[in-house]
Protein backbone atom coordinates (compact mmCIF):
# COMPACT_ATOMS: atom_id res chain seq x y z
CA UNK A 1 0.00 0.00 0.00
CA UNK A 2 1.53 3.34 -1.01
CA UNK A 3 2.05 5.96 1.65
CA UNK A 4 -0.05 9.14 1.49
CA UNK A 5 3.08 11.07 0.49
CA UNK A 6 3.63 8.75 -2.49
CA UNK A 7 -0.02 9.10 -3.54
CA UNK A 8 0.25 12.91 -3.42
CA UNK A 9 3.48 12.96 -5.40
CA UNK A 10 2.13 10.60 -8.05
CA UNK A 11 -1.12 12.57 -8.26
CA UNK A 12 0.81 15.80 -8.83
CA UNK A 13 2.97 14.05 -11.42
CA UNK A 14 -0.18 12.91 -13.24
CA UNK A 15 -1.47 16.48 -13.30
CA UNK A 16 1.89 17.80 -14.55
CA UNK A 17 2.16 15.19 -17.31
CA UNK A 18 -1.41 15.88 -18.37
CA UNK A 19 -0.71 19.63 -18.52
CA UNK A 20 2.44 19.10 -20.61
CA UNK A 21 0.67 16.82 -23.09
CA UNK A 22 -2.29 19.18 -23.33
CA UNK A 23 0.02 22.13 -23.93
CA UNK A 24 1.80 20.16 -26.68
CA UNK A 25 -1.50 19.54 -28.47
CA UNK A 26 -2.67 23.12 -27.99
CA UNK A 27 0.58 24.87 -28.93
CA UNK A 28 1.78 22.61 -31.75
CA UNK A 29 -1.29 21.26 -33.58
CA UNK A 30 0.74 20.92 -36.79
CA UNK A 31 2.81 18.25 -35.04
CA UNK A 32 -0.34 16.12 -35.19
CA UNK A 33 -1.76 17.08 -38.57
CA UNK A 34 1.40 17.32 -40.68
CA UNK A 35 2.00 14.24 -42.87
CA UNK A 36 5.64 14.00 -41.70
CA UNK A 37 5.49 15.24 -38.11
CA UNK A 38 2.30 13.34 -37.21
CA UNK A 39 3.83 9.86 -37.52
CA UNK A 40 7.10 11.10 -35.99
CA UNK A 41 5.13 12.19 -32.93
CA UNK A 42 4.10 8.60 -32.38
CA UNK A 43 7.72 7.45 -32.63
CA UNK A 44 9.03 10.12 -30.26
CA UNK A 45 6.46 8.97 -27.72
CA UNK A 46 8.81 6.13 -26.74
CA UNK A 47 11.53 8.28 -25.13
CA UNK A 48 8.94 10.60 -23.58
CA UNK A 49 7.09 7.61 -22.11
CA UNK A 50 10.36 6.19 -20.79
CA UNK A 51 11.09 9.48 -18.99
CA UNK A 52 7.53 9.54 -17.61
CA UNK A 53 7.88 6.01 -16.24
CA UNK A 54 11.27 6.89 -14.76
CA UNK A 55 9.63 9.88 -13.03
CA UNK A 56 6.92 7.60 -11.63
CA UNK A 57 9.62 5.32 -10.24
CA UNK A 58 11.74 8.11 -8.74
CA UNK A 59 9.12 10.60 -7.57
CA UNK A 60 6.92 7.82 -6.23
CA UNK A 61 9.92 6.27 -4.47
CA UNK A 62 8.76 2.90 -5.77
CA UNK A 63 10.44 -0.47 -5.95
CA UNK A 64 10.60 -1.86 -9.50
CA UNK A 65 7.88 -4.41 -8.71
CA UNK A 66 5.59 -1.49 -7.74
CA UNK A 67 6.18 0.34 -11.01
CA UNK A 68 3.24 -1.09 -12.99
CA UNK A 69 0.82 -0.09 -10.23
CA UNK A 70 2.39 3.37 -9.96
CA UNK A 71 2.24 3.90 -13.73
CA UNK A 72 -1.37 2.70 -13.78
CA UNK A 73 -2.24 5.12 -10.98
CA UNK A 74 -0.60 8.09 -12.72
CA UNK A 75 -2.02 7.09 -16.09
CA UNK A 76 -5.53 6.59 -14.77
CA UNK A 77 -5.58 10.04 -13.17
CA UNK A 78 -4.29 11.69 -16.35
CA UNK A 79 -6.74 9.68 -18.47
CA UNK A 80 -9.68 10.73 -16.31
CA UNK A 81 -8.60 14.37 -16.61
CA UNK A 82 -8.28 13.94 -20.39
CA UNK A 83 -11.70 12.30 -20.62
CA UNK A 84 -13.39 15.04 -18.63
CA UNK A 85 -11.51 17.83 -20.42
CA UNK A 86 -12.19 16.42 -23.89
CA UNK A 87 -15.88 16.14 -23.01
CA UNK A 88 -16.46 19.38 -21.10
CA UNK A 89 -13.59 21.69 -22.14
CA UNK A 90 -12.23 20.54 -25.51
CA UNK A 91 -11.04 24.08 -26.22
CA UNK A 92 -8.13 23.34 -23.83
CA UNK A 93 -6.66 21.19 -26.61
CA UNK A 94 -7.65 23.40 -29.53
CA UNK A 95 -10.62 24.36 -31.67
CA UNK A 96 -10.15 22.11 -34.69
CA UNK A 97 -12.01 18.78 -34.53
CA UNK A 98 -9.28 17.05 -36.52
CA UNK A 99 -6.64 18.19 -34.03
CA UNK A 100 -8.84 16.99 -31.15
CA UNK A 101 -9.24 13.56 -32.76
CA UNK A 102 -5.55 13.20 -33.58
CA UNK A 103 -4.58 14.55 -30.17
CA UNK A 104 -6.82 12.02 -28.43
CA UNK A 105 -5.27 9.24 -30.54
CA UNK A 106 -1.77 10.41 -29.57
CA UNK A 107 -2.76 10.51 -25.90
CA UNK A 108 -4.14 6.96 -26.00
CA UNK A 109 -0.99 5.78 -27.77
CA UNK A 110 1.17 7.47 -25.15
CA UNK A 111 -0.71 5.86 -22.26
CA UNK A 112 -0.37 2.44 -23.86
CA UNK A 113 3.34 2.88 -24.53
CA UNK A 114 3.90 4.08 -20.96
CA UNK A 115 2.06 1.13 -19.46
CA UNK A 116 4.00 -1.31 -21.63
CA UNK A 117 7.32 0.28 -20.67
CA UNK A 118 6.40 0.07 -16.97
CA UNK A 119 5.55 -3.62 -17.30
CA UNK A 120 8.73 -4.45 -19.21
CA UNK A 121 10.85 -2.39 -16.81
CA UNK A 122 9.39 -4.15 -13.77
CA UNK A 123 9.79 -7.57 -15.36
CA UNK A 124 13.41 -6.95 -16.34
CA UNK A 125 14.23 -5.55 -12.90
CA UNK A 126 12.80 -8.54 -11.07
CA UNK A 127 14.59 -10.98 -13.38
CA UNK A 128 17.88 -9.14 -12.91
CA UNK A 129 17.41 -9.05 -9.13
CA UNK A 130 16.73 -12.79 -9.20
CA UNK A 131 13.26 -12.58 -7.70
CA UNK A 132 11.54 -13.95 -10.77
CA UNK A 133 12.75 -16.88 -12.85
CA UNK A 134 13.03 -16.51 -16.59
CA UNK A 135 10.30 -18.35 -18.51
Amino acid sequence: MPAPRQVRRLGLLALALWAIATADIRLWPAALTDPLWGPLGFITTFPMAWVSVWLVLKLGNLAPRELPAGAAFVGSIAMMIDGAALRFAPWLYGTDDNVLRLGAAWLLWGYGVSFAIALIWARRSTVIEGTMPLP
